[in-house]
């Protein structure tokens, strides 16, 4: 039977670490159906760390970019610009049929925008999560890009009520589950064969993590000041490993503070890979941390997690995880850390659909949107149980 149909051209946009762990699955999922799909990696170089991007490309299984546009750091504007105006050549050229962008970082809002001026349709990946903070640029890229997006597939439940209240209509909603829960589920074995604890000398459950990189927190050399007052206190309980970001230990130095960190009880260590770091937090005590997608992560392994923040953009990972929202406020620290050592901290169950399956719905969906070729189209969908 002649073939009617033309094969799909995706665009799977990457600019940061953790949109090369959310893309991994989608990629690999995506290469099931060569005859269908031709997904197109794009990398804008958003990370600046080109040495620590190879490395996560190599772990995660992920293929060298298709495109690569070099755009590097820089202040927030600029950087969206910048990425905007290399990928509108790109895509004029290219015309792919449709753009995937993922989480809310700089890259994600740019591609969008772009493909939005052009007519190309948007898939945005973990869609609709809202922390209502405006002071982090993450909320806004987050926010606008749902509203140009034309498939919007969710992690978790309270993403959708979000994005019904805001008024996108529901037909464009789809619940899928979390692909960062599926690389991390995927890679299961290699993360309990990293030797990260004994390099660090470090026993199982007898220590806490911390990471830092959101600008509220570290770009104010008041707020570092309140984290060096919170390690004090965890340090008299704990030894803390301090997965160090760049920007963080760059304003550490600028403002001076590098002797303020040097603690018996702390140990900094540059970023670490991916599977060193899902170890060094799987097998820890407690973890600090101010990313959205560590409170994840330590739902799924059972770990307490302290958020130094006011809010979240993930409520699930509270009400159904191991996370609680801290602040820098010692006392609420204090009481959680001491509940933790008593080993009386919550239990956490995972949530609805954090299987390891939701790039292959993701797929799904996008497969049953697009295909177009007549008989063959009802005994594919039938045979893929789409």
């Amino acid at each position: 039977m002649k073939k009617i149909y033309k094969k799909l051209k995706i665009f799977c946009i990457v600019g940061a670490r953790p949109n090369f762990v959310k893309m991994a699955p989608l990629i690999k999922e995506m290469k099931k159906y060569p005859q269908f799909i031709q997904p197109i990696l794009v990398h804008t170089g958003q990370h600046y760390d080109q040495a620590m991007s190879k490395e996560f490309f190599k772990v995660l299984g992920l293929p060298r970019p298709d495109v690569y546009l070099y755009v590097g750091s820089g202040p927030h504007a600029k950087q969206t610009a910048e990425i905007m105006n290399r990928i509108d050549d790109v895509m004029l050229r290219e015309k792919p049929d449709l753009v995937l962008v993922l989480g809310d970082v700089n890259s994600t809002l740019a591609c969008a925008l772009v493909a939005a001026k052009i007519r190309i349709p948007i898939a945005h990946v973990e869609a609709g999560l809202r922390s209502d903070n405006w002071n982090m640029p993450e909320e806004i890229n987050r926010v606008l890009t749902d509203r140009l997006a034309d498939f919007l597939f969710t992690t978790e439940l309270s993403a959708k009520k979000n994005l019904l209240k805001e008024g996108i209509a529901k037909e464009k909603i789809f619940f899928v589950g979390n692909v960062m829960i599926d690389t991390l589920k995927n890679n299961l074995s290699k993360i309990r064969q990293s030797k990260i604890l004994k390099r660090l000398g470090l026993k199982s459950k007898s220590y806490a993590v911390l990471t830092l990189h959101r600008p509220e927190v570290v770009d104010k050399k008041e707020k570092l000041l309140e984290i060096i007052d919170v390690l004090k206190l965890v340090g008299q309980k704990l030894p803390i490993i301090f997965s160090v970001h760049p920007r963080t230990q760059k304003n550490i130095k600028d403002f001076g503070l590098e002797d303020e960190f040097k603690m018996p009880s702390l140990t900094i260590v540059s970023a670490l890979g991916y599977l060193d770091f899902l170890r060094l937090i799987s097998r820890a005590k407690v973890v600090l941390t101010d990313s959205g997608g560590i409170q994840e992560e330590t739902t799924v392994f059972n770990v307490p997690c302290l958020t130094l923040r006011h809010e979240t953009e993930r409520p699930i990972t509270v009400t159904m995880g191991t996370n609680i929202i801290t602040d820098l406020d010692k006392n609420k620290i204090f009481k959680q850390l001491k509940l933790i050592l008593e080993n009386r901290f919550k239990t956490g169950r995972t949530p609805p659909l954090w299987d390891g399956k939701a790039a292959t719905r993701i797929v799904k969906v996008i497969l049953k949107k697009y295909i177009r070729f007549f008989e063959l189209s009802n005994l594919f969908l039938k045979d893929h149980n789409i």
